[in-house]
């Protein structure tokens, strides 16, 4: 049976056709026939809302398949130009190997935004997960006009710690937060528009398709 939002044209949803490449890391929207693949991929330390119900009798793997269907249909049923989160699937060498977000609440006043991500065993320690995250800021300082960008992640996390630190982000702070196992500490980073430009990161990433899309984040033709 044919899945019927690979035949929603671009025109539609104007979002399927942003594309971001960072040296030889490109980004994608995800599609719903992405959807199989990546709960599959999606790898054992990655970790969903604590707080997303669980169905009586369903089992963690069934669990974890559910909340990444669900998560993107949210994502797109919700989409307003104030509140969003766009789910970019990474490709290197021609295969899947993530999935990186970028997200903002009250964009319009705020204009912060935020990420999230996660990378398959074997994709990690290349690269990829800085170029993956330089890629998704480019499009948020560059192109819709973003003047921060903040992240978190638990305090033991030391990779993923490692990307933000590396692409510029700023200690901004630590949290207790329930991860279904107890209390963990978050550490919270943060990156502003000034420093991202004082970077030069922004001239490694090629980013296409926005045009169609600047009413989607709220903007004129020129931010």
């Amino acid at each position: 049976m044919p899945d019927p939002l690979s035949d929603v044209p671009v025109a539609h949803w104007p979002l399927f056709g942003l594309r971001l490449h960072c040296d030889d890391v490109h980004l994608r929207p995800v599609r719903e026939h992405d959807l199989p693949l990546l709960t599959e991929l999606q790898p054992h330390d990655y970790e969903h809302d604590p707080s997303a119900p669980a169905v009586p009798g369903e089992e963690l793997a069934e669990h974890r398949r559910r909340l990444v269907y669900q998560g993107y249909w949210r994502s797109l049923g919700t989409w307003s130009p104030a509140s969003w989160c766009l789910d970019f699937a990474v490709e290197h060498d021609g295969t899947i190997v993530g999935v990186q977000s970028l997200e903002a609440a009250d964009f319009l006043d705020l204009r912060t935004v935020d990420s999230g991500s996660w990378l398959v065993e074997s994709a990690r320690g290349r690269g990829i997960g800085i170029a993956m995250r330089t890629a998704v800021l480019a499009l948020a300082f560059d192109h819709l006009g973003a003047l921060a960008a903040v992240t978190s992640a638990r305090s033991d996390n030391a990779a993923s710690l490692g990307v933000s630190r590396h692409v510029g982000y700023r200690d901004n702070g630590v949290s207790l937060n329930q991860s279904g196992r107890g209390l963990v500490e978050l550490a919270h980073m943060r990156l502003t528009a000034e420093e991202w430009r004082a970077s030069g990161a922004g001239g490694r990433v090629t980013v296409s398709g926005v045009d169609p899309c600047r009413r989607w984040f709220g903007l004129s033709s020129a931010h």
